[in-house]
């Protein structure tokens, strides 16, 4: 129990120096002082807290360190010393205060991470149905697996909500030692560009690390794709002797990403029956596709050393493509080519990916998916165009973020009116910006002038449930498993699944029951 001034619990200040790299001290000697907490974020110091002064691209911690002490921190790290010195606190001087979060972190967490098999899954589309599917393979399989991904942390049947799909390295660390304490052996984690650029998972040693794809996403931050890819390309750098690595070896990027591996370990993944990767690998898997339809499809899973028929409960190629890499990684698990299968065919849904919604008593089908580059929604109604009945029609109800990559509005546009028979454009989080000029710039990319633009959501969902037909299929793409939306810096209730089944049973209202084209 920490009071004012005392910390009878946690780490001496003294052995977490012994992880952290650091160039100079300076106030108080760290000897026999107790860090109860380490954190970035002077709001949350407490006393005996380790403060990490890290630079922001908003803002520099280094000018909140004087109110971390008055919280009362007993250190701070920062790659500065500031000018004010306070006798009773420790500097510590940094070359990078967020690797020496990482480092801190770590240590004060018990090495958990240590103790954990990391299973490392980037790329920009599919990472987190990728990663559920390796997370649900690993339980079934008697091998317990926590996931940390888009705003989620699971832990057995304990739900974490995240602000991000890879934490700050602080909260990643506990959320590690949470695992252990549960009896994780594994943890399967979305990797995203950003937290391998700003070192969030600086120092760690993943087993497995998974490349599913790379296509325009995040330009605003990293400027070109080739700076994006080597962001990706860290995480390859970082896998642990013993490891392995998987590559969807179709993607253009695999091989600058496999360049980075040892040919043997290297795993090959491909929808291309018999085509020669670019690379040399150690390992090859093969899907081949026999029957698709809006549920589900009928594949034969090619091992290196067997084949195996399944059923992926997924609709789509891309998710056979997901479920494959999976297979892969079950593979480098040691786990049988039976019990993957087994295991993978179970996975019958993924929240906001291609998860399909309610049951039409009308004949069609909805779906909402997580869709927000202009390669996923392709991939989202090519899947969609494939599967449904000949006549019917393809409806799509979409929007982009605010104060993100604008490059992308115009070309989700394009798609969307190439692709879809009906196109209503409408609000995603429009943040700080007005949501009808995000619209202005989606409808400068539209083709033919079978659209609508409806900048409130819950109307345009609304509007796309009362014109479909029997047969028809309805794509909400965009915010998927999200459960808000963030107008003006506010984030507010809003959840499209919800919405699509108020209105399909307001719809319903009255009609017999017609036979659902969802099989």
């Amino acid at each position: 129990m920490m009071v004012s001034g005392e910390c009878s619990e946690g780490v001496q200040l003294e052995e977490l120096l012994k992880g952290v790299a650091f160039l100079a001290l300076a106030g108080n000697p760290p000897a026999g002082e107790m860090i109860g907490m380490v954190t970035c974020d002077s709001r949350e110091v407490l006393p005996c807290s380790l403060f990490v002064a890290i630079k922001g691209y908003c803002d520099d911690g280094s000018r909140f360190i004087n109110s971390a002490i008055k919280r009362g921190a007993a250190a701070v790290i920062c790659e500065e010393f500031p000018p004010d010195i306070v006798s009773s606190c420790c500097y510590i001087k940094v070359s990078d205060a967020r690797k020496a979060l990482a480092e801190a972190a770590r240590i004060f967490y018990g090495k958990a991470s240590d103790r954990l098999l990391i299973i490392g899954v980037t790329g920009t589309n599919g990472k987190t149905t990728t990663a559920r599917l390796i997370t649900a393979m690993l339980n079934a399989c008697g091998i317990s697996a926590g996931y940390i991904g888009t705003h989620l942390c699971r832990i057995g049947d304990v739900d974490i909500a995240l602000e991000r799909t890879t934490p700050e390295a602080h909260g990643l660390h506990a959320l590690f030692s949470k695992m252990v304490h549960a009896g994780c052996r594994a943890v399967v984690m979305e990797v995203s560009s950003h937290a391998l650029v700003l070192q969030r998972v600086f120092g760690l040693r993943f087993h497995a690390a998974l490349f599913t794809n790379l296509t325009p996403e995040h330009l605003d931050f990293h400027h070109s794709m080739q700076e994006y890819a080597s962001a990706k390309l860290q995480l390859f750098d970082q896998l642990s002797p013993e490891g392995f690595a998987v590559f969807n070896s179709d993607d253009s990027y695999a091989s600058q990403m496999a360049g980075r591996v040892a040919q043997d370990k290297i795993y090959c993944c491909s929808l291309q029956k018999g085509a020669q990767p670019l690379f040399p690998c150690g390992l090859r898997f093969e899907a081949e596709i026999l029957e698709s339809t809006l549920a589900s499809s009928s594949v034969v899973l090619h091992f290196p050393d067997a084949q195996l028929t399944m059923q992926v409960g997924l609709p789509g190629r891309f998710n056979v493509m997901n479920v494959l890499e999976a297979a892969a990684i079950g593979t480098g698990m040691g786990l049988a080519p039976e019990e993957i299968c087994r295991s993978l065919s179970e996975v019958l849904t993924v929240e906001g990916r291609m998860e399909r919604v309610g049951e039409s008593h009308e004949g069609w089908c909805a779906f909402v998916d997580y869709a927000h580059t202009p390669d996923a929604l392709f991939k989202a109604l090519e899947a969609l165009s494939v599967l449904k009945p000949d006549g019917s029609r393809l409806v799509v109800v979409f929007g982009c973020g605010g104060n993100r990559d604008r490059t992308k509005r115009p070309e989700m546009g394009r798609i969307a009116s190439e692709m879809a028979d009906e196109v209503i454009i409408t609000s995603d989080n429009p943040r700080n910006e007005e949501p009808e000029w995000i619209l202005d710039e989606i409808e400068r990319g539209i083709t033919g002038d079978h659209y609508m633009r409806i900048s409130d959501r819950a109307e345009a969902i609304r509007r796309a449930v009362q014109i479909l037909k029997k047969g028809d299929v309805l794509l909400v793409a965009g915010k998927g498993h999200e459960k808000y939306q963030e107008i003006a810096g506010e984030k507010h209730f809003f959840s499209d699944q919800d919405l699509i089944k108020k209105y399909m049973q307001e719809n319903v209202s009255g009609y017999p029951e017609k036979e659902s084209v969802c099989k």
